[in-house]
């Protein structure tokens, strides 16, 4: 084996063979099948969207604008490189600032970490940018809301913001512009308590457009005070309609004498009591009811939205008392008097009242009596005088006597 590995012939043969190997193992230009080696249909162009742009400047003292978030990158040269870029993304897009200047200007957008034996177009291929000088300022937030979300009757009072500053950092000429930094608060439906909100700072300028600036924190805490807008007023009491016959309102009085009322400031100055409507045409005894206390247009809410009403009344009633005996006063020993009209010298009275009053009265709780002092002697009409108990109403039959005075036979 060793003699024929040192045999000139072997060693050509071994080389032919490698030859034919290594001939036949190259592709073959065929003119029908392009994309063959080494001709331009070998090659591949694609376009890849939305590649991210990196900025590299110092950070800490600058702000850089201008710069695009994105680029399209067009890669031509051979398809397993280009694939392969397409597929992993492992090249960097990027702005070299390291070196600008205080300004504007326009810069390259370059690529790295890519293959030199691949074309690249990137689209835009410059940046016109603003390299400005980086500043922090300390601004206080103003709160901001809608009166509309409070509801009516209630007052909204100054808001407070916690915190009440923050860090605002951007481009120097931008800060600059700072008019406003506001929280705005919103809600979805109307308030009628203290409430707190979390809000977003907005920055913006004089024209109220929005500036592009970092803000630490992005967001506060801003507390709406609310309050109602009320006061208290007294509750009058009004009477309706006719009290029934008979029946006599001696008083009517509320368990609450007050009620607190909720409106705007303006109608609120206005109003000057509430009141309760008390029907009296269907009240015939001592009654408790429960009425509602009636406000004035504006006038949002009232407590209590209702009262306990009392109401004590008399009732009346009519009696007639008979046989009521008229006694005679003034008359002279030596005279006689008889009556003529009412014959038996008795008269009736009708007397009205309080029921309790009127219903046990009789006869001996009155005294009807004629004076007949200075009469001569004949036929006379005299006037009745009564004697009756209080807090009644009394009407006699007749308002006179007729009689007839005579002297004693001796």
């Amino acid at each position: 084996m060793d003699k024929l590995m040192d045999s000139p012939w072997f060693i050509k043969v071994v080389a032919l063979v490698l030859a034919v190997l290594l001939f036949g193992s190259v592709p073959k230009n065929d003119p029908d099948k392009p994309g063959d080696v080494n001709v331009p249909s070998d090659e591949k162009v694609e376009t890849i969207e939305e590649v991210p742009v990196k900025r590299v400047y110092d950070t800490d003292t600058l702000v850089v604008s201008g710069v695009p978030e994105t680029v399209s990158v067009t890669l031509q040269g051979p398809k397993n490189l280009v694939q392969q870029a397409k597929t992993l993304r492992n090249f960097e897009v990027f702005v070299d600032l390291t070196d600008a200047e205080m300004g504007k200007q326009r810069v390259p957008i370059t690529i790295k970490d890519i293959s030199d034996r691949l074309t690249v177009t990137i689209e835009p291929g410059y940046a016109n940018v603003s390299v400005q000088e980086k500043v922090t300022k300390e601004f206080k937030v103003e709160a901001e809301f809608s009166g509309s979300i409070v509801e009516e009757g209630y007052i909204a009072e100054k808001p407070t913001v916690k915190p009440n500053k923050v860090q605002i950092t951007g481009a120097k000429d931008v800060v600059d512009k700072i008019t406003y930094v506001k929280a705005t608060v919103n809600s979805s439906g109307k308030i009628s308590e203290t409430i707190t909100r979390e809000a977003s700072v907005l920055v913006l300028d004089k024209e109220m457009n929005k500036l592009d600036v970092n803000v630490e924190p992005q967001t506060v805490d801003v507390t709406i005070p609310v309050k109602s807008s009320s006061k208290k007023v007294p509750i009058d009491i009004v009477r309706k309609g006719t009290s029934p016959s008979g029946v006599t309102i001696d008083s009517i009085t509320l368990d609450t004498k007050e009620a607190e009322i909720i409106a705007n400031p303006d109608v609120l100055d206005k109003v000057e009591s509430a009141r309760v409507e008390v029907d009296i045409s269907k009240i015939d005894e001592d009654t408790e009811i429960t009425l509602p206390v009636i406000i004035a247009n504006g006038v949002v809410k009232v407590s209590p939205e209702t009262v306990k009403v009392s109401v004590n009344v008399t009732t009346e009633t009519e009696k007639t008392i008979s046989n009521i005996p008229i006694e005679i006063e003034g008359m002279d020993d030596g005279y006689d008097v008889d009556f003529l009209n009412p014959a038996n010298g008795q008269t009736n009275i009708i007397v009205s009242g309080p029921s309790d009053i009127v219903s046990p009265l009789a006869a001996g709780n009155f005294k009807i009596l004629i004076n007949v002092s200075g009469l001569d002697e004949g036929e006379h009409e005299v006037d009745l005088k009564v004697t009756a108990p209080q807090n009644i109403t009394w009407k006699l039959d007749r308002g006179k006597a007729n009689i007839s005075v005579a002297r004693k036979e001796a």
